[in-house]
């Protein structure tokens, strides 16, 4: 996810230079999957094997956070946390390819770290695997549907109303995670980094790569379909448009 200095995803402001965008990104992305992770880790423990409350609470957890971490990093960084966003935006020219690889690395990186902490907090092993298989052509079609879904939320917001990500893009994930089958990862640095933790929230390794290849399929078709349309809507209309 993106944002600028007005609360919207726009592309990041060039005056705070490369090191703190970077920063920015490793930091926000570490943040939300140690909100993922630790309140997986917390849900799974309280509710007494009551798979829907544990659900429910992991999801307005994670709501909650990516409403404070778009309004918070957005200024610096654009707050994509997401390799499958920052894609987006470099082929909309919006930021560069270089900058797009580099947010990649440092969001796979800063989600990795952010597992590692949540299993700190709630004293677990810090290095593990997960063995939860999330397998089938359902599951992988759901990750294309909530990543396509997640970067329309984005676009459109982009266009229409450009300070409103961080609660559309938070109301969105919330809603993803019930209405797809694979709880709406949409993140492949999220993918990767829940693929290092054995808890409620993981993914074994060996599903995660066709969660990854649907992530970036659904931005790519959301980016190339939304951006036509909104600008064929940013247009003009011309007479013959008009109804009578």
């Amino acid at each position: 996810m993106s944002e600028a200095g007005d609360a919207s995803l726009e592309p990041p402001l060039e005056s705070f230079g490369v090191g703190r965008r970077l920063a920015a990104e490793g930091l926000g992305t570490a943040w939300l999957l140690a909100t993922i992770i630790g309140s997986g880790i917390m849900a799974e423990r309280l509710a007494q094997g009551n798979g829907a409350i544990a659900l429910l609470a992991n999801t307005l957890a994670i709501g909650g956070t990516l409403f404070v971490l778009i309004s918070i990093f957005g200024p610096l960084s654009g707050a994509h946390f997401n390799p499958a966003v920052s894609l987006v935006f470099a082929i909309r020219r919006e930021i560069s390819w270089r900058m797009a690889v580099a947010y990649a690395g440092v969001q796979i990186a800063g989600g990795a770290l952010g597992a590692f902490a949540a299993h700190a907090m709630f004293a677990e092993p810090i290095l593990q695997v997960s063995t939860k298989l999330r397998d089938g052509p359902a599951q992988v079609f759901s990750e294309l549907v909530a990543t396509f879904g997640l970067i329309a939320t984005i676009l459109g917001c982009l266009r229409f109303r450009p300070s409103s990500p961080p609660a559309a893009v938070s109301l969105y994930i919330v809603a993803a995670y019930w209405f797809t089958a694979s709880t709406s990862f949409a993140n492949p640095a999220v993918t990767i980094a829940r693929s290092l933790s054995n808890t409620f929230a993981g993914i074994a390794p060996g599903s995660a790569p066709y969660f990854i290849v649907a992530q970036l399929v659904g931005a790519v078709v959301a980016s190339l379909l939304f951006g036509w349309m909104l600008k064929a809507g940013a247009s003009a209309a011309k007479p013959t448009d008009r109804l009578p």
